[in-house]
Order: C-alpha cells, then structure tokens, then sequence
C-alpha cells in the first residue's frame, strides 16, 4: 500500500497545475484592462464631443432655448435663427432616399443572395461595393448636371400635371428641391443597405431553406417566410445604418436640394437640410450667436441621430425576442 507521503508527492504536481491554470495569467490581465481602457475611451470621446459642442452652442440655447426648435426664421442680419425648416429637409429628404432605396437594396439582396448565378452574384456585388465607395461630391456633381434636369423635365411636369392635386406635386419643377436631394440620397445609400443585407441573408443556415423546400415550399415562398423572417433585425440594422447616412449626407444634399431655407410639402421646392445648412454657412459666420446657432444645430441632428438608432436598437431587440419566443 502507498503511504501518505508518496500519495501527497504524486498529487502535488496536478494540484500545483491547477493552481497556475486557476489564477489568471499576465497576458490576459494585460489584455482585459487594453480593451477596457479602448471601450471607455469611445465613451470619453462621446463625452467631450457633447461637451464642446454644448459649450460653443451655449450662446444659442440661452438666447433661444427651445424656441429654437420651433422657430422658422434665419436671419443672421437680425440675429434671429430657427431649426424647424432644416429638421424638416433632414426628415423628408431622408425619407423619400428610404422610400426610392429600401425596396430596390431589399430585392437586390434577395437577387444577389438567393437568385443570381455565381458568374452574376460576384461582378454585381462587386460593382454595388464600388458604388458605395464613390465620393459623396462626384456623385453631387453627377447629380446637379445630369440628375437635375432629367428630374425637371419629364419627371416634375410629368407629376404636376398628373397629381397636381395634391399639395406634394405642387409648385413650379426647379429640379432642384427635395426630391432631387430624396433620390441622390437614395442612390447613396442603396449600397450600403444592399451589400449589409445580403451578408446578412447569405448568414442564414441553409437548413432553413432545406425545411421549408422539403415541406413543399416555392422558391418565394422560401424566401419570404424562412429567409427574410430570420434575418429580419439584421435588414432593420442595414435599413438603419443607411437612414445614418442619409440624415449626416453633406455635399451632395448641398448641391442638388436649392438652400433655400423655407418650410413647404411641395417635393418640387428648394428647402435645406442641417448638415447643407451647417456646410454653407460656417465658413461665413461671425459673431458669437450666429456661429453658436449653427453648432446648435449641429447639436440637433447629433440628437436626431442618436434617437434614431436608439429606436433601432429596440427594433433589433424586438425582433429577437419575438423570433427566440416563437422558436
């Protein structure tokens, strides 16, 4: 029989191992504090960005408060300055580039994903990648020489005198307006939501397209209730990642919508977005009041951003939630 002794040395070494694997080593404490120390310094980075930016506008937000959001005036003559206008085209510019670019990304992605032969998928998805990479001021250029007048005659006479009636069609085609600057943005964004969801439609195990084959399913039918239902918070994500772009757009807006800064439905108007708004008018600004306003409205859209993919952000939650329960 072994003795206590000898029983103790040869369970020593293993007890020992345990130990040294048990106690975190070096190189993983290293590691876990860098990754801490980068994740707070986004946080800090945030912070003092909100920071400054409060401290420039606050000569703005104790003049106005929050009349500022509500007022239509820009007179920097006066000193008199409102965001309303400019909240507004941010909001419908962005909204009509969703409309235009939502079903033509969704259905690319479906082509691309589930439809399109390899010797199609890979030049096509390449060509939408160089799309998204073009610079936002060719594209603007693009837009004011090519875009534009094609916009004003045929399409913007073709709508007044067909849906004249209704207050969104109505007014003189300038070509440029709201719609210019909704349809530039939906081609700048048509990329971005097309190539991030047909990643994410390609992520979709194939068992879920086997299933429902195997039940008897049609391609579309596939499609529609085994591939889109189970990449639906990351379309969401796609749609919002795009709807960022759309609200933070600079030249391009700034070349085609008219800077005119006036509150009106008629997609044919001039209007201005807060980014062409902040974009045109910074250089030139003097005076305290003056180039606060404009920070405060750099202030705003920050916010209209942040709330934006807040909202996404619960969407995406939502979304799994109710995909986890009903699984």
């Amino acid at each position: 029989m072994m003795k206590k002794s000898e029983q103790a040395t040869t369970l020593l070494p293993g007890l020992r191992h345990k130990e040294a694997a048990a106690r975190p080593r070096v190189g993983d404490r290293i590691f876990s504090k860098v990754t801490l120390f980068f994740a707070l310094l986004i946080v800090l980075i945030l912070a003092g960005l909100l920071i400054a930016l409060n401290i420039d506008a606050w000569p703005a937000v104790q003049k106005f408060g929050l009349s500022f959001l509500t007022s239509v005036s820009w007179d920097p003559v006066r000193e008199e300055f409102g965001a309303l206008p400019a909240v507004y085209g941010t909001l419908l510019s962005s909204l009509i580039g969703l409309i235009i670019a939502v079903p033509v990304s969704i259905g690319s992605a479906v082509f691309l994903s589930e439809l399109a032969p390899e010797w199609l998928c890979r030049p096509c998805s390449f060509l939408i990648e160089m799309l998204a990479a073009i610079p936002s001021v060719i594209i603007g250029l693009w837009g004011l020489f090519v875009m534009v007048p094609f916009i004003r005659n045929p399409i913007e006479k073709w709508l007044g005198s067909s849906l004249g009636f209704l207050p969104f069609f109505q007014g003189p085609p300038f070509g440029v307006g709201f719609l210019s600057a909704g349809i530039i943005l939906a081609i700048m964004v048509i990329p971005i939501i097309t190539a991030v969801s047909r990643d994410v439609m390609r992520a979709v195990p194939i068992t879920q397209r086997e299933a429902m084959l195997a039940l008897g399913a049609t391609r579309w039918e596939m499609i529609t209730r085994a591939v889109l239902p189970y990449c639906r918070s990351g379309l969401i994500g796609a749609v919002i990642l795009g709807l960022g772009r759309a609200l933070g757009e600079t030249m391009a807006v700034t070349m085609v919508i008219g800077n005119s800064y006036n509150l009106t439905p008629s997609l044919f108007s001039p209007g201005v977005t807060i980014a062409s708004k902040v974009a045109s008018e910074f250089s030139e600004a003097s005076g305290d009041l003056y180039i606060g306003s404009l920070i405060e409205l750099a202030l705003v859209l920050f916010g209209i951003t942040l709330l934006v993919n807040i909202i996404a952000r619960l969407l995406v939650w939502r979304s799994i939630s109710v995909r986890g329960g009903g699984e």
